[in-house]
């Protein structure tokens, strides 16, 4: 009978020590492997140009709104490009009033139509895209992208 129980009782303790185990990885996991997200507007102005939403370019955009982003990803948004004016232009994007500033640099915002040029009334499809840095937690912030045309 004493076999029986300190058999029982050994199997008790086995079985408490691996659930001690799972239990502490989990939350050692959690802690280590902390992930947050943010979120951000990002207000649109066009200089020259015409920012739009839509291919037809009915529907001018003056935001972009990039969603929960995580650490390490990067998220594109597409928008339309139109030379609104008589005279062809060559496109150019920067940023400006990053709130917090210390999120310009673990944050950055760039496009694929940098030095593209357009006739008048031209339209181009451009994809703005923000990145983040692996190593930066939660953050909520908030820029300003310009998109110029000049010529």
């Amino acid at each position: 009978m004493e076999q029986v129980n300190s058999k029982r009782v050994l199997l008790f303790v086995v079985a408490a020590c691996l659930i001690g185990i799972v239990v502490g990885s989990a939350v050692t996991f959690a802690v280590l492997y902390s992930i947050y997200s943010f979120s951000s507007n990002g207000k649109v102005i066009g200089v020259n140009v015409g920012v739009f939403a839509d291919s037809a370019c009915t529907q001018n955009l003056t935001a972009i709104s990039w969603g929960s982003v995580y650490p390490g990803e990067s998220v594109n948004r597409t928008v339309y490009v139109k030379n609104t004016g008589n005279a062809p232009i060559t496109l150019s994007m920067a940023t400006a009033g990053w709130y917090p500033a210390v999120a310009n640099g673990p944050i950055s915002i760039a496009w694929d139509r940098e030095g593209v040029s357009l006739t008048s009334g031209q339209v181009v499809v451009a994809a703005i895209t923000l990145s983040t840095s692996p190593s930066m937690s939660g953050m909520n912030f908030t820029v300003t992208i310009v998109i110029t045309g000049s010529g």
